[in-house]
C-alpha cells in the first residue's frame, strides 16, 4: 500500500476509512483516522498535507486518468462516534439492570410485607 511507502512516522497507525471522487474526477476527499482517536487528527492531517503531491504523483502514476483530481484530506470521526453509540448503550445496560433489580427486592420487601400482613 502507498501510506506505508511514505517516511513520515506521523502517519503510523493511520488507516484510510473511505475516499469519494466528485463527478468531474476534480476532487477526491480521502477519509483517515488512527486508533489513538482525534488527538492526533491535526498532526496526521498536516502529514498527509505535506505529503500530498507524492501521493497524488504516485497514485497517477497507477490509475490510468486523463487528468487526477486534487486530493483532500479529512479525518473521519466514525470511530468516535462509535465509540461513544457503544458506551451510551452500556450506560443504558447497567442502568436496566440497577433498576431490574431494585424492582425486584422492591418487590420481595412488598411480598414480605404482604406475608407478614396475613400472619396477623
Amino acid at each position: 500500500m502507498l501510506i506505508y511507502d511514505i517516511a513520515d512516522p506521523r502517519l503510523s497507525g493511520v488507516s484510510v476509512t473511505d475516499v469519494r471522487v466528485d463527478r468531474e474526477l476534480s476532487y477526491a476527499s480521502i477519509y483517515v483516522s488512527a486508533l489513538e482517536g482525534s488527538a492526533r487528527s491535526k498532526e496526521i492531517l498536516e502529514a498527509f498535507r505535506h505529503a500530498r503531491g507524492y501521493i497524488r504523483s504516485e497514485l497517477a502514476s497507477r490509475i490510468e486518468l486523463r487528468t487526477f483530481p486534487q486530493l483532500r484530506f479529512n479525518w473521519d470521526p466514525t470511530f468516535e462516534r462509535a465509540e461513544r453509540i457503544e458506551q451510551l448503550i452500556a450506560s443504558l445496560n447497567l442502568e436496566s439492570d440497577q433498576n431490574n433489580r431494585d424492582g425486584v427486592n422492591a418487590e420481595e420487601i412488598e411480598a414480605e410485607e404482604h406475608d407478614n400482613d396475613a400472619v396477623e
